[in-house]
């Protein structure tokens, strides 16, 4: 059986996890798994995904799970050359795009989206999100499209959590 890939985690999937399915009080064991399958060197993510994660409120559960949870080497450095110039490539991609308005181009500029491929493709990774595709957006630069644009493999939680064969299974009262 050959190693799983790199699965690289966009934010949107630790927020909306935080948010919905996998609240912390409720699904403890998804944020458990995470960490399991980064040490067999499945599953991690990158410093620009850790800065957003870190500018929410201070007590927020997903800044305190990070702090103090998360391995420091889960969020893997951008500041690779075969990254640098991959993100290079794919912001002269954003910005000369005439389909994107100008706000959206700023956006993407400012976010991890453009890094998370970059890393993927210098890594041969799979991008993990929970944004869908939509190739006419005019207003956002979607991740799923730019993974598209570039060759990079992207899925969202549930199709990794199932290539991970991860099970969360309940541990109920009377």
């Amino acid at each position: 059986m050959s190693p799983l890939p790199q699965y690289i985690v966009d934010s949107d999937v630790f927020i909306s996890a935080k948010n919905a399915y996998y609240a912390f009080d409720i699904c403890p064991g998804f944020w458990d798994s995470l960490i399991f399958h980064y040490q067999r060197g499945s599953v991690g993510s990158i410093d620009a995904v850790r800065r957003e994660l870190l500018a929410g409120r201070k007590t927020e559960d997903l800044v305190l799970w990070v702090k103090n949870q998360v391995p420091a080497d889960f969020f893997d450095s951008t500041e690779e050359e075969d990254v640098i110039e991959a993100y290079s490539e794919i912001m002269l991609w954003a910005q000369r795009h005439p389909q994107y308005f100008d706000r959206a181009k700023a956006k993407f500029a400012t976010e991890a989206d453009g890094w998370l491929v970059a890393y993927a493709m210098a890594h041969g990774g799979i991008v993990v999100t929970q944004e869908q595709p939509s190739p006419d957006s005019k207003n956002r630069i979607l991740l799923p499209d730019v993974c598209n644009q570039f060759g990079v493999a992207y899925q969202d939680t549930f199709l990794m959590l199932k290539a991970l064969e991860a099970r969360f299974v309940w541990e109920g009262g009377s």
